[in-house]
């Protein structure tokens, strides 16, 4: 059961409407995640900026976004975020088995997106850390400096929104993502 109620845009505090409006367009509806953090305008605007950042200033395209999405998430056991990034994922271009796949930590359709989502992953179970032959193997891959700078970016919205999404119990209301095989 959710620790903190959903909100609608008409009931948000008057921090948090302007934004609460943005996403329902952007998003073809309210989501319970956006109404939570629209409790505070604090949270929901810091949710807001690191978003707008990512989409005005950053490099990727979709399908890394999602397949970083996914990775972080799947790290974290965010049921809520595994759900709403597997839709997206599927908008960017990946199959359910890629999904899936990298969700897994076995990218193997993939090598450069492999090392990235691997990055993510890593970082995302050690607290920020990740060893020099998987940073090594991102840059093999292609990836540069910036890029591996900017994933830093993605990887902490995606904390973000997962430790939200744990500390509100967010109800779902998108899809349940498929379970992973054991």
């Amino acid at each position: 059961m959710p620790r903190i109620p959903a909100h609608t845009v008409d009931s948000a505090p008057e921090g948090s409407k302007e934004i609460a409006g943005n996403l329902e367009r952007r998003m073809g509806k309210f989501l319970n995640i956006h109404a939570g953090m629209a409790h505070s305008p604090a949270v929901l605007g810091a949710y807001d900026g690191i978003s707008q950042a990512i989409t005005t200033r950053g490099s990727f395209d979709a399908r890394t976004k999602e397949a970083i999405a996914l990775a972080v998430r799947n790290q974290n056991g965010c049921d809520y975020c595994q759900a709403a990034h597997t839709l997206s994922a599927r908008k960017a271009g990946l199959d359910d088995d890629q999904i899936l796949a990298v969700r897994a930590g076995e990218v193997d359709f993939d090598p450069k997106l492999a090392a990235i989502t691997e990055v993510a992953r890593e970082a995302a179970a050690r607290t920020g850390n990740v060893s020099d032959v998987v940073w090594q193997a991102a840059l093999d891959a292609g990836w540069t400096d910036r890029e591996l700078t900017e994933a830093f970016a993605h990887i902490a919205a995606n904390l973000f929104t997962n430790y939200f999404n744990h500390y509100a119990r967010t109800a779902l209301d998108v899809p349940a993502a498929p379970a992973l095989a054991l």
